[in-house]
């Protein structure tokens, strides 16, 4: 089976630097959440940020930390009105046994208002 591990973190600005710690936090917070997960069982990974993040790939930062055999993409979100601002969303494709409500998604920052349900 293949589960969805949703996530997202914001930043101040839009810095190289502090997306790529950002994503990394929220990797690792992804990681931490989901003791199961494992590299190898990552089908692929999709990464999303919002129109006013110009300067860096999200996806660097999995490179960064070591994870060259997982596909990555990276998209720009709909520029709807209203929207959080300076937002990277991530979309993990998970093979595993275990059931949907098992999984644990990880919103930071300002970004837990986009999911304040899963941001307990």
């Amino acid at each position: 089976m293949v589960r969805g591990i949703r996530g997202a973190t914001t930043v101040e600005q839009d810095d190289p630097d502090l997306i790529l710690a950002a994503t990394a936090e929220l990797l690792e917070k992804i990681l931490e959440g989901n003791p199961g997960l494992a590299t190898d069982d990552i089908a692929s990974i999709l990464f999303t940020v919002t129109d006013d993040i110009i300067s860096i790939h999200p996806a660097a930062a999995a490179r960064k930390m070591g994870w060259n055999n997982v596909p990555l993409l990276c998209s720009t979100e709909i520029p709807v009105t209203g929207s959080l601002p300076l937002c990277v969303r991530v979309l993990i494709h998970w093979n595993t046994d275990l059931a949907q409500s098992q999984v644990k998604h990880i919103y930071l920052n300002e970004a837990v208002r986009l999911r304040p349900d899963l941001s307990k």
